[in-house]
């Protein structure tokens, strides 16, 4: 029995490291959202800075490890067997929980995660004990230390709305304040503003840094005998007095004589304070479970005690964490950090939702979000009754954007938001997470800079009429997901403690198994994924400012969209003809993904059409033109997909051994068809598109001739009216199919003759 134990501290020490990266892939948009966003600093320096805060956070965390020995449940209650069947299901549940989020690229709660995890678990042990005891429900609570979880419960409910709320209020403040010509302001102004900044971050760093460390217990003769943590706690007025004269002095001296730009330094210093304290706060939901597993099996092992009779007693005393375990664990977060692509999709999903730029927007509205956005617009129309409008014209001045000239294809230079939301960001999070911190409040990090992020986007205007719906959707999801870390956390501790404890020699090995299997297949499909966004097929946006460059330019689009429907429709007559029903559901996402691909090009077309010459609005219809057959072509083979799939699904008849060779030789057509204008396309021989155009009727009559024959078919001897639905929409439908291709040649063709041709001869004759 003692093997199991063994293994299960072996798989505790792999979950950390696996834990630790996942953890941080999450929690990084933490401390890099302001800083990458802003685009203040260089992408390298970003996270040179934010390592170091990482590093230096993850030695001097220590002290946090309670939480996970004694924070939520009461260990004198549980024996060793039992308390290594709570650790092993929170680790299990932890990882493949996270590493959830860290796919679909929400930020969640590390801390949530944990907390309600061990909740879970222990509730499960607690419930199994008091069954076998013969016990009530109500002796369940004995075995939870229920006034802490209580309190870091509230505590994380309420950083949500203050974190929100304070975002937004010191946003539109700061804005009204220092407007969007910040830097043209006078020296004094950066100055007092960075004196502010650079004092909240700089107690931050006190409160939640230097009190982690083993020196800030002892007592100091400067300090009059008091401890530094007492000293920060009992002199909080001395201290930010202080620290604000001594900062607003500098940033004044930087600012005049070395010319710094003290918004740079405010986020700089700022990143290293969040990463500095996402590593001494957040550790402990990584590596705090494991080490106590560690721990409580050496002492185990040395009492020669039997396991269901050795008391957990011992985790409530303090226990320091051996130094080379933090900083093996500080070096796996910043390996992680720069190399975590699901972190990257974290730190974007937060960065969409708070740019103050055009984005593709990822989450579609719903009614929630739709009656906040009205709610907030009926509250800004009475706010215009109130205010006089001098005030008003003076505030709307204070928010007008500069109009930043840059290339088309250099927009994805400009930052999410400027230096200012940057700041405050970064200036507000540290202030609400060190006055918690004083108050002995536990909160998540996470909810309260994604929470600020979002207010400050709301007060800077950055959710306008275009995407105020979809942002608020977005903000609501995350929140939901929030919500739904807690429930499944509890919920699946529970019962993978329930089954440990069922089979604790079976059920760890089959757990491990299932874990590995799940977070394998998690990266795979994390890497195809990223590897289709990447696909060489993929389509592009017109960033052309002439017909000619616009002609060229939408050929690629064109092949492309041929070449791919052109597999999407054989797929979809392979499938009907092998009854294939996995190939059909893989094809119907394909088609989709087409389809969402070709709505993203319609949405960009008013940002085309304003950056097109004065000479070249004639692009515009011809573009438009194009882009409408494209729909048309992908809507024919969404709809033929769609069919087939249902056909196939419903488990109705098999087409035929005629009518599947008919359509056989429909494809056989189609493939010459789409072979031959996917060819012109990407050659750019535009004198070939009227070759293929000659061919429309060849190809018409191909498909009148079959639907005929099906006529006939049907009158004397078809007997099955799904097959014969099914085959008349098929055919119909690729009628139409090919009438859009048509239509999109022949507007190519009249372009090409009306555009370029006349531009050749115009350049033999100058010759």
């Amino acid at each position: 029995m003692e093997n199991i134990y063994l293994l299960m501290i072996v798989a505790l020490a792999v979950l950390a490291i696996a834990d630790l990266v996942v953890g941080v892939s999450n929690d990084a948009v933490n401390f890099l959202n302001s800083a990458i966003g802003s685009k203040a600093i260089s992408f390298k320096t970003i996270m040179i800075v934010a390592s170091v805060g990482v590093a230096v956070g993850a030695i001097f965390s220590s002290g946090m490890m309670e939480v996970a020995r004694k924070g939520i449940f009461n260990p004198h209650e549980f024996m060793f067997n039992e308390i290594m069947i709570i650790f092993m299901a929170v680790m299990i549940t932890d990882i493949l929980l996270l590493d959830f989020f860290n796919t679909v690229g929400m930020p969640t709660s590390t801390t949530v995660s944990i907390v309600f995890e061990l909740l879970g678990a222990s509730v499960a042990m607690a419930l199994i004990k008091v069954g076998n005891d013969g016990g009530g429900f109500a002796e369940v609570i004995g075995y939870i230390n229920t006034s802490k979880a209580t309190e870091i419960i509230f505590g994380i409910l309420l950083s949500v709305i203050v974190a929100f709320t304070v975002g937004a209020i010191v946003q539109w403040i700061a804005r009204l304040w220092l407007s969007y010509n910040f830097e043209k302001k006078s020296n004094w102004v950066g100055a007092i503003f960075g004196g502010l900044a650079l004092t909240s971050i700089t107690y931050f760093i006190f409160m939640k840094g230097l009190k982690g460390m083993s020196f800030a217990k002892e007592p100091f003769g400067i300090l009059n005998g008091e401890t530094v943590n007492s000293y920060l706690e009992n002199h909080v007025l001395l201290i930010v007095s202080v620290s604000m004269l001594f900062w607003s002095m500098l940033s004044y001296l930087l600012i005049s004589l070395a010319k710094v730009n003290i918004y740079k330094l405010i986020i700089l210093v700022g990143t290293f304070a969040l990463a500095l304290a996402f590593a001494g706060n957040d550790l402990v939901n990584f590596i705090g479970v494991p080490i106590a597993g560690w721990l409580s099996y050496s002492t185990w092992v040395n009492s020669g005690v039997a396991a269901d009779a050795f008391s957990m007693g011992f985790l409530a005393d303090k226990v320091p964490t051996p130094t080379y375990l933090l900083v093996a664990a500080g070096l796996i977060m910043v390996v992680t950090l720069w190399f975590s692509s699901k972190a990257k999709a974290v730190v974007k999903t937060s960065l969409d939702l708070s740019s103050q730029e055009e984005t593709k927007e990822r989450f579609q509205p719903n009614f929630l979000s739709r009656g906040f956005v009205r709610f907030a617009i009926l509250g800004s129309q009475m706010s215009s009754y109130i205010l006089p409008e001098s005030w008003q014209a003076k505030i709307e001045k204070q928010f007008e954007k500069p109009v930043i000239s840059l290339k088309k294809d250099k927009t994805y230079e400009l930052p999410a938001f400027d230096l200012v939301r940057a700041a405050i960001n970064l200036m507000v999070a540290a202030v609400l997470i060190s006055i918690a911190t004083s108050m002995k409040l536990p909160l998540s990090t996470t909810y309260v800079t994604f929470m600020v992020a979002m207010g400050t986007s709301l007060a800077d205007r950055a959710w306008g009429a275009e995407s105020a719906v979809y942002r608020v959707a977005g903000v609501l999801n995350v929140i939901g997901g929030w919500f739904f870390t807690a429930f499944i956390a509890f919920i699946s501790a529970a019962i993978i403690a329930y089954f440990l404890n069922w089979n604790v020699q079976v059920m760890v090995p089959i757990f491990l198994l299932l874990a590995t299997i799940l977070l394998v297949r998690s990266y795979i499909s994390h890497k195809k994924k990223s590897d289709t966004n990447k696909a060489e097929d993929s389509l592009t946006r017109a960033e052309s400012s002439s017909i000619q460059g616009v002609i060229h330019e939408s050929a690629d689009n064109i092949a492309h969209v041929i070449k791919r429907g052109n597999k999407i429709y054989t797929n979809a007559i392979n499938g009907l003809a092998k009854q294939d029903l996995s190939l059909l559901k893989k094809n119907k996402k394909q088609v989709i993904k087409l389809s969402d691909e070709i709505d993203e090009l319609r949405d960009h077309i008013f940002y085309f059409i304003k950056n097109l010459d004065e000479s070249s609005v004639a692009a515009s219809s011809f573009y438009i033109n194009v882009l409408g057959y494209l729909q048309d072509i992908t809507q024919s083979l969404e709809y033929i997909t769609k069919v087939s799939h249902k056909h196939v699904n419903n488990n109705h008849k098999k087409l035929k051994f005629s009518q599947i060779k008919e359509l056989k030789e429909v494809d056989e057509r189609f493939e010459r068809l789409f072979n031959n204008t996917r060819k012109a396309f990407e050659s750019r021989s535009f004198e070939e598109i009227g070759v293929v155009l000659n061919r429309k009727k060849e190809i018409v009559t191909l498909v009148t001739d079959k639907i005929q024959k099906q006529v006939e078919r049907t009158r004397n001897e078809e007997s099955s009216p799904k097959n014969t639905t099914l085959y008349f929409s098929i055919l119909l439908e690729t009628k139409d199919l090919l009438a859009a291709i048509m239509n999109l040649l022949e507007e190519y063709h009249g372009a090409f003759d009306s555009s370029i041709k006349p531009a050749k001869i115009s350049e033999e004759n100058t010759d």
